[in-house]
């Protein structure tokens, strides 16, 4: 008898534990939930950031924006990997924090390709290869004589770990021109240096840039696209300017702790579907040159998976390292 009794109420008491995991699921959110941005306010990361919480805020629940900058990402990533599967908890997932940082900090404490479940990808912006207005130059033809003519003497500015980092080692790889990479903690500090003139070139995406090349403070040279842009027409193609396969894009997703319900990650999965679909998101994106980008659940996992690699393979190739 209390053999049976005691099976009865173990058997009661997962029953009431499935209830109130559906019945929590059922409420989510009960409580705000904390999107983790790998970098610093004003960047290209923030900028989609905060265009993701505020539509999941209005469709969803209330959505915070929570900026964790360090160690090319990994920081972030490390945080949002290791807190409770509860969907609580997400990552503003790109290039940097999914591919960068793990290969640049080996003990980052994640694999990007099992640490988490992509639940949506969200946008995919361009880069654009900037100068200053005062460099001795106006287009990468020039660029690349000047340094032909003044090797280590050109300064390229780049936030550490990110993307545009690698655009620049992929770029001195493939001309072979002697430029020193200049390491920043964000994107906003190196556009203020570079409109002071104090670094000459460097690498950064459309949807913080676009505003800055309208208004004449900084120079674009070449758009890492197979097209010109129509919002940039008279910036060529870095391909155009005669340097090949130098290419990338900022794209962004909304990634979530390996383990979180499914319930949860098709709740938030469908909302950021319909905002990517959405005119008003659509339209916001196309002023940043930025373009809505949707992808199936296996899509994205294999996209990720391959960016991995293929990101890896030209750190590893150029030598970089965690600065």
């Amino acid at each position: 008898m209390i053999q049976r009794r005691t099976l009865l109420l173990g058997a009661t008491s997962i029953l009431g534990l499935a209830v109130n995991v559906a019945t929590a699921q059922d409420k989510y959110p009960s409580r705000p939930v904390r999107l983790i941005v790998p970098f610093p306010p004003g960047g290209p990361a923030d900028v989609m950031g905060r265009l993701v919480a505020q539509h999941l805020s209005a469709t969803v629940g209330q959505v915070i924006v929570e900026n964790r900058p360090g160690a090319g990402g990994t920081l972030a990533g490390k945080s949002v990997a290791t807190a409770d599967p509860d969907g609580y908890t997400l990552l503003l997932g790109g290039s940097a924090v999914l591919a960068i940082g793990p290969t640049l900090y080996p003990n980052a404490g994640y694999d990007p390709r099992t640490a988490f479940i992509s639940i949506a990808m969200f946008s995919d912006a361009p880069y654009v290869m900037i100068g200053a207005m005062n460099a001795p130059f106006s287009n990468v033809r020039e660029l690349l004589a000047y340094a032909k003519q003044n090797p280590g003497t050109l300064n390229f500015g780049v936030p550490n770990g990110a993307p545009p980092h690698m655009l620049a080692e992929m770029f001195k790889a493939r001309t072979g021109a002697n430029i020193q990479v200049v390491p920043y903690r964000g994107a906003n500090t190196l556009i203020t240096d570079m409109m002071a003139g104090r670094i000459q070139a460097g690498f950064e995406t459309t949807s913080v840039m676009l505003g800055h090349l309208g208004e004449g403070k900084i120079r674009g040279l070449a758009v890492l696209r197979d097209a010109r842009l129509p919002q940039l027409a008279e910036i060529p193609t870095m391909i155009e300017s005669g340097v090949n396969d130098v290419y990338g894009s900022s794209w962004i997703c909304v990634n979530a702790p390996a383990g979180t319900p499914q319930a949860i990650i098709e709740r938030l999965r469908s909302a950021i579907v319909a905002g990517v679909n959405s005119p008003e998101i659509g339209n916001r994106l196309k002023m940043m040159a930025a373009e809505p980008k949707e992808l199936a659940p296996s899509e994205l996992a294999a996209f990720i998976a391959s960016e991995y690699q293929r990101i890896g393979d030209i750190l590893r190739q150029a030598g970089v390292k965690a600065q």
